[in-house]
Formats: C-alpha cells, sequence, structure tokens
C-alpha cells in the first residue's frame, strides 16, 4: 500500500453533484456558475437525472470550470432503490436502459460511480456493496434539509471493509429552486497542479481530494509510521479506522487544534481523517492509503 496524498499543489474547491434546468434543478448553468464561483469555487460537474453532458463542447464562457457527469436512479436486480452519480463523460445511456444497464455502460466509459445519499434512499449496505461503488456520499447537503438523512458514513464504512479504496464526498446535491433550496454546504478540494478537466478528473479518480462542509485540510504527510497534518482550526481531529478502532486529538474546552501527528497502525485495513470544527461541522480524507492490489 502508498500513501494516497500529495497536498503540495493547489486545493481546488467543487461540488460532484448539481442539477440544472437539463433536468429538474431551477437554474441554468450561467446562473448556477453565477452561484458558485463567489463562495469560492474552482468547479462543477453537471449531474443532471439521465441527461448526458459534453462541458467541452459548450463554449459559453463561465467564471468557473464545469465538468461532465450524470446521475441515474431505478432499481437493481434485488429489488432496492439507488441514485447512481457518475463522474466523466457519459454517452449512449436513457432511462429506457434500466439502472443495472445504465451502470454498466457509465463504468464502460471510464465514469466513477458514486452510491448517492443511500440514507435517503433506503438501501442497505450490503445493496451498496453488491455493485462495488468507486466512492460513496458520505454527506449530502439537500437530504440533511429533506428529512435528515445526509449520513452515508455507515454506508462507506461497509465499502471500505470490502475495498479500502472507496472514496467518500461530500455533495449539496443543490436544486436551486424556492421549493427546494440549500446549496454551499457539501464539497470537495483536490489538491492538483492546474485548473484543467483532465486534472481535475485525475484528481478524483486518485483520490488526492478531501470532502467537508466547513473545515479545511492544509496539508497531509506521512513521516515514517506518522499521518501529520495542518487545518484550520479545529475542535477535534480523529483518525478512524475499522470497526471499533480509532484514535483522536482535542477536547470541549481550551484552545482549538491547527495541526495533530497520529500513529497509524500498519494492521488497520484502512484509515481516514475527521475532523470537526466548534460548530460541528467536519471534514473527511478518503482513506489514507491505496491498495494497488485492488480496483478503486
Amino acid at each position: 500500500m502508498k500513501f494516497r496524498y500529495d497536498t503540495s499543489k493547489r486545493w481546488l474547491k467543487g461540488n460532484t453533484h448539481i442539477h440544472s434546468t437539463a433536468s429538474d434543478g431551477g437554474k441554468t448553468f450561467a446562473e448556477i456558475a453565477e452561484m458558485y464561483a463567489p463562495a469560492g469555487y474552482d468547479f462543477l460537474f453537471r449531474t443532471d437525472h439521465w441527461v448526458t453532458s459534453d462541458a467541452a463542447a459548450d463554449e459559453e464562457k463561465y467564471p468557473l470550470l464545469w465538468l461532465d457527469g450524470i446521475e441515474l436512479d431505478g432499481k437493481d436486480t434485488e429489488g432496492a432503490y439507488f441514485h447512481v452519480v457518475c463522474l466523466g463523460k457519459v454517452e449512449g445511456v436513457a432511462r429506457e436502459d434500466g439502472l443495472v444497464e445504465a451502470m454498466r455502460k457509465a463504468r464502460g466509459q471510464g465514469a466513477l460511480l458514486v452510491d448517492a445519499h443511500p440514507h435517503w434512499c433506503g438501501h442497505s449496505p450490503d445493496d451498496c456493496l453488491r455493485w462495488s461503488f468507486d466512492g460513496v456520499e458520505v454527506y449530502n447537503h439537500v437530504c440533511h434539509w429533506l428529512n435528515g438523512k445526509s449520513n452515508g458514513a455507515v454506508h462507506w464504512d461497509a465499502a471500505l471493509r470490502t475495498n479500502p479504496n472507496t472514496l467518500g464526498l461530500a455533495v449539496d446535491d443543490a436544486h436551486l429552486k424556492s421549493e427546494h433550496p440549500g446549496w454551499n454546504g457539501g464539497w470537495i478540494a483536490v489538491n492538483t497542479h492546474e485548473c484543467s478537466r483532465d486534472s481535475i478528473m485525475g484528481a478524483v479518480k486518485a483520490g488526492n481530494f478531501y470532502s467537508s462542509c466547513g473545515p479545511e485540510m492544509k496539508s497531509l504527510a506521512l513521516e515514517g509510521d506518522e499521518l501529520a497534518v495542518t487545518t484550520s482550526p479545529v475542535r477535534f481531529m480523529r483518525l478512524v479506522g475499522p470497526s471499533y478502532r480509532g484514535k483522536r486529538a482535542g477536547s470541549f474546552g481550551g484552545a482549538l487544534l491547527t495541526d495533530a501527528r497520529f500513529r497509524v497502525p500498519g494492521d488497520w485495513r484502512y484509515a481516514y481523517l475527521e475532523i470537526e470544527d466548534e460548530d460541528g461541522r467536519r471534514a473527511w480524507t478518503n482513506n489514507l492509503f491505496v491498495d494497488d492490489g485492488l480496483s478503486s
């Protein structure tokens, strides 16, 4: 296994789950970009329901970078209900294909398949494991507003036990309508050398990003068997391992933390860092290590 993170380049903020007027969103791509860019966003993915996209062919000028994606939905072969966000350019899929065939086509075209808001969908961790998703939405901002079912951590943990390369993502799932509000509540920050489609997509596929609802990761490094991390001021830092295993720094009182070190046990199948600020907002790394013997 090798350490996943290289945080020596630029942090770029983005969102991997957005809806526009191309499906059931309330704003155009231009209007969305004008909202998100002043909030510090560098890129967004187009993930309208069953609508393929070709951002590179869009000649309109935007204040941020658009990348391709699509959201699928439906029941699988066992009757479990899913929404699946596919990150990357996908062509030739339609609702008539059904969920399973559309996922097969998307995966065949190199897209990353993300289990979207599994808590809200109501399928089990075992259902999630059936399809070997590349990632799981650990937090979905719109589902937090809809009915409190925003937390995909249990599904992500189950996936990590089977495939430690499974990515965790915090997202908005924004629809941006008066009856469906909420945005800039969950995002990812990739570390890469430039704001281009290839560079960003490469960082996402490599998992060289963290997910956040507020706190910022500044740097992550492995020194021997110790993780050295610097962050924005936070109340707690937690090194999360399999089952009950974990380590923590911070306290309910006293000074906030901006750096910490954790020894990472060699017998943990996976380990990720979770940080939490004074307002209870959290951020998560991916599994700190990549297992080259497994597909991501």
